[in-house]
């Protein structure tokens, strides 16, 4: 059974801050669905009709007062990479069957798979994901035409063409993202500022004042959802696969983002939050927006930051501001139409202005010697594309925790003089070792990957001129599969032959069950360390062992 309560809000929120925030949030996501719609390479209103879908199912499934369920600059950025390789039906087809793997995963408790993806490696990755959609907005900023696979070349390319640029689209952009900057530092004492909206309506003011459109200032162009359709893209079966194939590193990223953003905001407020729940809403939300040709939806942090500083401390709030797009749908739709691409451009590069910082790498490169792994995604993304670069994260954030997990190493435990505790001597000096007696702590939990390689760690180590019998410390391991029985099998016959014990300290309920399930009931078994030295002390431990 799926969680079923719901975050209890601190006070009752008001009808007037839920139709406000709605208002707010609405204001927020018009013109970002419109610059994420330019950043995914497809028409505004497949960012709208995803927007909407989000904003409708999330209030009904999702367990976040805050979270808003949008289209996200990542999320279009990798959209984009898979319309270039598979067209418009595989991104279509990708965005359903992420959504089918959301339902699976929160069906089968897989809640961990956003553990996966580490933070370095998210880091490295968004930041170099806003800087390749920057440079991407550049030639349409600037009127310079260039051409480029990569960002490092599609970079080369454009400063190459510098001093081609079309005067007044550069004016206009360059005037546009000073306007945007402006604003936004405005915004820090004046809340109702907000840049997008305000920039986009000068922009369409322009527009309709004066014939831009005449002198090579290209615009926005008719936003209508009579285009689009209901259901499934018609592909063939392998388009289908490559969409399978692509859709687990999606969903991960997507929901690495859309679970730190919820779970940081319900911390603020002291709220809970359920990942299986935020699971399905996710799903839900893309397969809808799959059947209506919308693009992947994610709770981002600036939208859902935005709706928790706007006062949208309900659920509902979402609901109001799809009502709100919608009636702008219906009553702005030829003013949209005006707004100027490099206008346009301007207020994308304004909203990804503050993911340019190097400040998370470098605060990431100072704490951990895992840092290594954010530049790596950051060089991926910029060096082989959008696509493969967040299949590189990915699979480094997997390498990683395999790398950690199946690499075997143990730490030796000595007593604190005057106590009963057992701590590790490297990092204690002063702590003494028990004569006769070895007693080890693997570093991580034991399983397939590790069992048998820290059971051969074990046996060196037991080797040592004096030992009489060995207290392995398993407290790290919460459950042991097959092989690790087997491996400990194997390492008490071993011992056993060499006139050595072996007691298991610290063992939770689900390993102590296991052991039993497996017939290993000659392996005593301890709760504490203290009580497995004492025991293994007072053994007398024969010179030759017939034990199997």
């Amino acid at each position: 059974m799926l969680p079923t309560d719901r975050p209890a809000a601190p006070s009752r929120p008001r009808a007037g801050h839920t139709f406000l925030a709605g208002l707010a949030i609405a204001g927020l996501l018009v013109p970002e669905a419109v610059a994420y719609a330019a950043i995914a390479g497809v028409p505004p209103a497949h960012a709208l009709v995803a927007a909407l879908v989000g904003l409708l199912v999330y209030p009904f499934i999702g367990t976040s007062r805050f979270a808003t369920l949008s289209v996200t600059s990542s999320a279009a950025a990798i959209f984009a990479s898979v319309v270039a390789a598979e067209g418009t039906g595989g991104a279509f087809a990708l965005v359903g069957v992420t959504g089918g793997l959301f339902i699976v995963a929160a069906l089968a408790r897989a809640d961990f798979l956003a553990a996966f993806v580490s933070r370095p490696v998210l880091r490295g990755f968004a930041w170099a994901l806003a800087v390749t959609i920057v440079v991407k907005q550049l030639p349409g900023l600037t009127g310079v035409p260039a051409q480029g696979t990569h960002t490092p070349g599609l970079l080369w390319d454009w400063l190459g063409g510098l001093g081609n640029a079309q005067g007044l689209t550069a004016a206009l952009g360059c005037g546009a993202l000073a306007l945007w900057l402006a604003l936004q530092r405005a915004q820090a004492r004046h809340a109702w500022v907000q840049p997008s909206v305000l920039v986009l309506a000068l922009g369409i003011a322009l527009s309709a004042a004066l014939p831009l459109a005449a002198h090579g200032v290209v615009l926005v162009g008719p936003v209508t959802l009579q285009g689009l359709q209901w259901g499934w893209p018609r592909l063939d079966w392998d388009h289908w696969v490559r969409a399978a194939q692509v859709a687990p590193a999606l969903m991960m990223i997507l929901f690495a983002e859309s679970w730190g953003s919820a779970r940081s905001l319900a911390l603020q407020a002291g709220d809970r939050v359920h990942a299986r729940r935020e699971m399905l809403a996710l799903g839900a939300a893309n397969i809808g927006s799959s059947l209506l040709q919308g693009l992947p939806v994610g709770a981002g942090f600036s939208a859902s930051s935005a709706n928790y500083e706007a006062g949208g401390h309900s659920r509902w709030t979402g609901l109001v501001a799809a009502a709100a797009i919608a009636l702008a749908l219906g009553l702005a739709q030829g003013a949209l139409a005006l707004v100027p691409q490099p206008v346009l451009c301007a207020v994308v590069i304004g909203i990804l202005s503050h993911k340019l910082g190097p400040r998370p790498l470098w605060a990431t490169l100072r704490w951990n010697g895992d840092a290594w792994m954010a530049l790596a995604a950051a060089a991926g993304v910029l060096v082989l594309g959008v696509l493969f670069g967040m299949l590189l994260a990915v699979g480094l954030s997997l390498l990683l925790a395999l790398r950690r997990f199946a690499q075997p190493a143990a730490s030796e435990l000595g007593r604190l003089p005057g106590t009963h505790d057992f701590v590790a001597l490297k990092l204690h000096p002063q702590a003494q070792r028990t004569p006769g007696v070895l007693v080890l702590r693997p570093d991580e939990p034991l399983f397939f990957a590790n069992a048998e390689a820290m059971a051969h760690i074990v046996a060196t180590h037991a080797g040592a001129q004096g030992v009489r019998a060995v207290v392995l410390s398993v407290e790290s391991s919460d459950d042991m599969d097959v092989t690790t029985l087997e491996a400990l099998q194997e390492l008490q016959a071993h011992l056993a032959r060499r006139g050595l014990a072996l007691l298991l300290a610290r063992i939770k309920d689900h390993p102590r069950a296991a052991l039993q399930r497996a017939g290993l009931t000659h392996i005593p078994l301890f709760w504490s360390v203290d009580d497995a030295v004492g025991a293994a002390q007072a053994m007398a431990i024969p010179e030759q062992s017939t034990q199997p």
